[in-house]
């Protein structure tokens, strides 16, 4: 009787195995790592669909000429022109956060060369929202003095000029992604009338 009362006595007495601790800790970090997978795995699922990165744009809704002044010297071939045209433009942003653009500036130009510029100043455009910007546009006659081609041009009785504008910004879903959004605008302005007789405009956008 004594035998069997210490055997119980030194079972009862053993202490628990120490592993127990170890288990619970490997569970946690299970637990919290399938969290952290499920959680980047929304995150990539919206970011490839509801947040998915969308180009901004900017089109042209009018171009006028506000004032056109010409004086022509047949004896010395040479052209003193003053343009003003009005510019009309709207970007739109169809992302689900804001589009923030830098400073910019909008160009004249004539045979490839910048006549006439102003600027744009920074801003930003919402989500899902549209801006208009109303820019005014003078050519600069000094910067046509020394171009040959301008005099064959005005006799012809069709001025051809181009619009450019240019918008470069970030859009931040989750990371920042660069847009550059640009506008470009071939014209052609008929001298006796003082008006757009043609437009023809091109849009490009970069991610």
């Amino acid at each position: 009787m004594d035998i069997q009362t210490e055997s119980s006595s030194s079972r009862l007495m053993t202490p628990p195995p120490k592993h127990k601790p170890r288990r619970r800790c490997k569970c946690i970090c299970l637990s919290v790592t399938a969290v952290l997978l499920g959680l980047g795995l929304l995150l990539l699922i919206l970011g490839l669909t509801v947040f998915k990165v969308k180009k901004p744009t900017t089109t042209v809704d009018s171009v006028s000429v506000q004032d056109l002044d010409l004086s022509v010297d047949i004896a010395r071939l040479r052209v003193l022109l003053n343009v003003t045209l009005d510019f009309t433009i709207t970007a739109t942003n169809p992302n689900r956060v804001g589009f923030k653009y830098t400073d910019s500036t909008a160009y004249i130009r004539y045979k490839g060369n910048d006549v006439g510029e102003v600027p744009i100043p920074a801003g930003s455009i919402g989500a899902r929202d549209t801006r208009s910007m109303n820019l005014t546009l003078t050519l600069m006659a000094d910067r046509l003095l020394s171009n040959s081609a301008l005099y064959t041009d005005v006799i012809s009785g069709t001025l051809p000029l181009q619009t450019y504008v240019r918008l470069a910004g970030k859009v931040r879903i989750l990371f920042n992604f660069h847009v550059v959004a640009s506008t470009t605008c071939d014209l052609d302005i008929s001298i006796a009338n003082r008006t757009v007789a043609n437009q023809k405009c091109h849009y490009k956008t970069k991610l």
